[in-house]
Order: C-alpha cells, then sequence, then structure tokens
C-alpha cells in the first residue's frame, strides 16, 4: 500500500501565524489554489480511499487532492489537528515561553497544562494507521494537519521517540510511504 499523507492547504490562521489547532476555519483563496497545484501534479493517480480531519480544511484539501465528492470522503476523528488549550486562537510568538519551548522542542519540554502531549498524540495516530494498513488498499490520501503529521511521519519512518518534529510540513507538501506487512519506507517527499 502506499500511504499519501499531507498537510491542509492555506487558511487566513496560517498566513497570519495563528495557533489555529482545532478552530474549524475554511481554507483560503491560496489554500484553494495550493491544494488544486498538488492534484495537478499528481496527474491521473487514482486513490482506493480518502481519509481526513474533520476540520473543514482538511477536508477540503482531502476533496480537492483526493479528486473525490466530500462524501466519499472518510472522516476520522484521530487525525484531527493536536489540542492546543488555551492558546488556541493566540499568535505564534505571543503564547510565551512554555508553549513556544514545548511547540519548537517537545524531545525537551513538557506540554503545558491543557495541552495534548506527544504521547497522546503518537497513541491515537498509532492507532489509526494500524487500522489503515489492515485495508486493502494499493493508494490511499489522509489529509491532515501540520502538528499531528509529525507523529504520523514519526510512526512511518519508524523513529524510536515516535516523532518527526522538524522540518515543519509546509501546505499541501505530501510524503508518500510504501508500507508493505508492517514495515514502511518514505518513498518521496512532494513540495
Amino acid at each position: 500500500m502506499k500511504i499519501y499523507v499531507t498537510r491542509h492547504g492555506q487558511t487566513d490562521y496560517n498566513k497570519k501565524r495563528i495557533m489555529q489547532g482545532r478552530s474549524d476555519i475554511p481554507l483560503n483563496d491560496t489554500g484553494i489554489a495550493q491544494a488544486m497545484a498538488r492534484r495537478a501534479s499528481l496527474g491521473n493517480i487514482h486513490f482506493d480511499a480518502v481519509y481526513s480531519s474533520p476540520l473543514i480544511r482538511a477536508v477540503k484539501t482531502a476533496e480537492i487532492i483526493g479528486d473525490v465528492d466530500r462524501s466519499k470522503i472518510i472522516v476520522d476523528e484521530r487525525i484531527i489537528e493536536a489540542d492546543f488549550g488555551k492558546y488556541e486562537l493566540k499568535g505564534y510568538y505571543s503564547t510565551g515561553i512554555a508553549m513556544m519551548a514545548y511547540w519548537s522542542f517537545p524531545e525537551i519540554f513538557p506540554a503545558p497544562e491543557g495541552v495534548e502531549t506527544i504521547s497522546h498524540m503518537i497513541d491515537r495516530t498509532s492507532s489509526f494507521l494500524r487500522e489503515l494498513e489492515q485495508k486493502d488498499y494499493e493508494r490511499v490520501l489522509v489529509a491532515c494537519h501540520g502538528g499531528i503529521i509529525r507523529p504520523i511521519r514519526g510512526y512511518l519512518e519508524n523513529r524510536k521517540n515516535g516523532i518527526i518534529w522538524r522540518p515543519r510540513p509546509q501546505n499541501c507538501e505530501i510524503f508518500v510511504y510504501e508500507s508493505t506487512n508492517g514495515a514502511h519506507r518514505l518513498i518521496e517527499d512532494i513540495k
């Protein structure tokens, strides 16, 4: 199975550098154009299944890149963006030292109170991926978010700490993995 993992297209909050987490805002015009350009770059690729976070920015990205009607998208809560707690909708650089340290170096700094931990993100994405790997798909698209892609990549690239935190995934960047009998490998990074 080939698993295509993508981050949603740009939103106004991305553009303004605001921690949008689980706030459900749509793609902006740039985000729609990014998704359309990414779809065009994939050519005639057909996905046997298209999965998405429940947030509208990921669903719309899945619809465009997956080239499917919204009704065909499989929505899964386990790939929703991280819960930023009281830091939701704050500017990237106005969250304070504790949150900035955690979000920059979660290997070193703990999650501030009320913010989802890395271990929780690892648990829910691993559950999703283990279930996905049991399906009989040749090619599948997973549209989600910049934060939650990091443990997804950690799982699919067999990282001991469960995450690949840096570099931050770009809007509509696609990581293509091959998954065979529980073994995974990155085969392409489409920017």
